[in-house]
Order: C-alpha cells, then structure tokens, then sequence
C-alpha cells in the first residue's frame, strides 16, 4: 500500500488542476453527486482533505476539522492549500503505521489502519476529480498506472450495505458494466457512476 503514495500525489495533483478550473459562475452546476452543487461538492473535497490530514498528524477527532464550508471568493486556492496540506500529512513519517480518526456518518469517529485510510482517500479523489470535472465539461486524464491502482480498490468496495445504501453512503450501487468498458469506465461503474455521463445530462 505504501506505493500507492506517489499515485495518490498525482492524483492529488490532477484534482487541483480541474478544480482551478472552475468559474465563480459554475458553483452553481449540478454535479454526479446527488443533492450537491459545485460548491458543495468541493466544500465536501476541502474538508475531507483538512479531516484526513489531521487523522494522518495524529491529531485527536475534532468534528470542526471536517467541516464542509464553502470557500470565500473561489474554492480554488482553498482546495489546492487543503491538497498540498493532505499530501504532506500523508508523506510525513509513520503516518501509514498509525490508527487514523476518521470521520463516518455525521459526527463520528472511526480509527482506520492508515494504509486502509489512504486508500479510501485515493479512490474518493479519482472519482471526485471526474465528478468536478464533469460537472464543468471538462474531464481530467489520469495515467494508466494510476487507474491500474485504484480499480482494484474499488473492486474491493462491498456491493451492498452501509456503503451503497443509507442517508451517509459513500457509493451509489454499482451500475451494469460493459466488459468492453476502460479501466476509468470500470471503476466509475463499479463506484455508481454513469461512466457516459456529460455536463449536458446534469442540466
């Protein structure tokens, strides 16, 4: 799992591209997340980001480290401070080697293996980016080796339960899966996400 960190660095890297991207005038736009807008899916990304970095340092569960508030004046500079802050979290000495807080449900803990931890966040943020990216029409690229990574990931994702179902799931249920589908496509579908999906179908 410790060799998903450089991946998990692009990747990282990838969704602050897309998300410098996004215009004032598009925060507004509906995105794959059911019940969000721009602004709140990436309000959701940001805190996440400062929650995980947190739980990675060591620090104690405090309920306001993950909160989703949208960013004053753009969430660009605000996303890519949060990215920068989660990477350095995660690359920091025996990070991978502790238990990390994290936050499930609405105002819960759960302590995670930190490689499980990280994981999680490095599939979140491949779909995320796709979900931001979608959202304003321009979907990002991610290298072979990065999707090579993830699918496996998500293979692992129970098809049923807590995970699919439920006002706090992470994942929608799985969508059919063309054989014929790439690697993005696959793990877009194995995650609920239309893999066809464009801007236009949001509207």
């Amino acid at each position: 799992m410790t060799d998903l960190l450089p991946l998990h660095r692009r990747t990282m890297t990838i969704a602050t591209a897309i998300v410098a991207e996004v215009r004032e005038d598009q925060l507004s736009a509906h995105t794959p997340c059911a019940g969000w807008d721009l602004s709140q899916l990436i309000a959701h990304m940001t805190g996440q980001n400062r929650g995980f970095a947190s739980a990675a340092r060591g620090e104690a569960f405090a309920l306001e480290t993950w909160a989703e508030l949208p960013a004053p004046g753009g969430p660009g500079e605000e996303f890519a401070a949060s990215a920068g802050e989660v990477v350095a979290a995660f690359n920091s000495p025996g990070a991978l080697d502790r238990e990390w807080p994290i936050l499930v449900g609405d105002d819960r803990s759960l302590p995670v293996p930190g490689r499980q931890a990280l994981g999680f966040h490095f599939i979140d943020y491949v779909v995320h980016a796709w979900d931001v990216g979608v959202s304003i029409g321009r979907k990002p690229e991610f290298d072979d080796d990065i999707l090579t990574a993830v699918l496996p990931l998500a293979e692992e994702v129970p098809l049923d339960g807590p995970t699919r179902n439920g006002p706090y799931a992470p994942f929608a249920p799985a969508v059919a899966i063309d054989p014929g589908l790439d690697k993005l496509d696959r793990l877009l579908a194995t995650l609920g996400r239309d893999p066809h999906l464009t801007m236009n179908d949001l509207r």
